[in-house]
């Protein structure tokens, strides 16, 4: 299949002064266009760096880094930005929706970045919405929806522009059991549509529903993530 992502030798270190932490050591990963990734690991593993630098938010400090086969390990801020807009539809514990707007306008805001006309705009939010079972909810302000309700708009607004990687860290976090379940649902929804999902979880129950598991430790993984076996629905938690 083809490789959406593909990081070789992929190394972040960081200075404070005279201490240097290696966050990763030496990551190679590929997920292919379709795939449903877990990225699993206690905290300080390297997690949230990983997903720093997988959704462009941050750059290795050596490696390589191909997203859709484009080269980011060395982009300017202007070029992450810009990737980050086309290719990469993020999901994140806190919901991060403007409480003075609708859902509707909440998911319109990445296409007004991308310079978007508003009549599209409108059309596209509206699909996105009723694609997550909000479509009765676009007038609503967050404050006004429950927190699964929010996560499934945000989950709307990271596919309105319908990105090549959709992109999720901790995405249940901050949800309820009953909650939790619907939204992975819809993650497998939209897995089953073709779309590549990778999550950064620390939940086995949020693992579990991925097609494949990887783990990292001390960063670095722990197991061949190119290679990694299916995870097993209804593993012990």
């Amino acid at each position: 299949m083809t490789a959406l992502l593909a990081m070789r030798d992929v190394r972040k270190t960081y200075a404070t002064g005279q201490v240097r932490v290696e966050a990763l050591r030496g990551i190679d990963l590929d997920v292919s266009v379709g795939d449903y990734l877990a990225i699993m690991g206690p905290s300080g593993s390297g997690k949230s760096t990983l997903m720093h630098i997988i959704g462009c938010l941050d750059v290795p400090s050596s490696g390589s880094y191909e997203l859709d086969g484009i080269e980011v390990a060395d982009m300017d801020e202007q070029e992450l930005a810009d990737v980050r807009n086309r290719k990469i539809g993020f999901v994140f514990q806190q919901f991060n929706l403007l409480p003075s707007l609708t859902a509707a306008r909440n998911v319109e805001v990445p296409l007004l970045y991308a310079g978007v006309k508003a009549s599209e705009r409108r059309q596209r939010a509206a699909a996105a919405l009723e694609r997550v079972g909000l479509g009765d909810r676009m007038q609503h302000r967050p404050g006004e929806l429950s927190g699964g309700q929010q996560q499934r708009v945000s989950m709307a607004r990271a596919l309105v522009t319908d990105p090549a990687l959709l992109l999720a860290d901790e995405p249940t976090g901050a949800l309820d059991s009953v909650a939790t379940a619907d939204i992975l649902d819809l993650f497998d929804e939209l897995h089953e549509a073709g779309r590549t999902v990778v999550v950064i979880t620390h939940e086995n129950d949020v693992a579990t529903r991925a097609g494949h598991t990887a783990h990292l430790r001390d960063g670095l993984f722990t197991d061949n993530p190119q290679h990694a076996e299916p995870a097993l629905a209804g593993a012990a938690s």
